[in-house]
């Protein structure tokens, strides 16, 4: 379950305008489908395909008032990728400190 979680949001943010759009969503606040049009240098039908990527990932949610939509940044969503993120980082840590080792008896062998 945790890995097809995972594999949604890394296939939602494997897009550059889906990663800038929720950039800016993170970093700005909640906007609107037309503010996040006029900075994604995309139609309003393609920034509203890449928020539908996003929405079925669980990375933003949206809210209507009136004829606008408001759209924000669900950053709790990134948690499946941060714990695969973090297994494998576990992973690597281990593998350098063996390294580390063996290349510093390596070191003390040298005359």
């Amino acid at each position: 379950m945790k890995l097809a979680a995972a594999n949604h949001v890394f296939r939602a943010l494997a897009d550059p305008t889906r990663r800038a759009i929720f950039e800016q969503l993170t970093r700005q606040g909640e906007q609107t489908v037309h503010a996040l049009t006029r900075s994604a240098g995309v139609s309003q039908p393609a920034v509203s395909k890449h928020l539908t990527v996003l929405k079925r990932a669980k990375l933003v949610r949206h809210r209507r008032e009136g004829r606008e939509t408001h759209y924000r940044a669900q950053q709790e969503a990134l948690a499946p990728m941060v714990d695969w993120l973090n297994l494998y980082g576990a992973f690597w840590r281990e593998r350098f400190d063996r390294l580390e080792t063996l290349l510093g008896r390596m070191d003390e062998q040298v005359p």
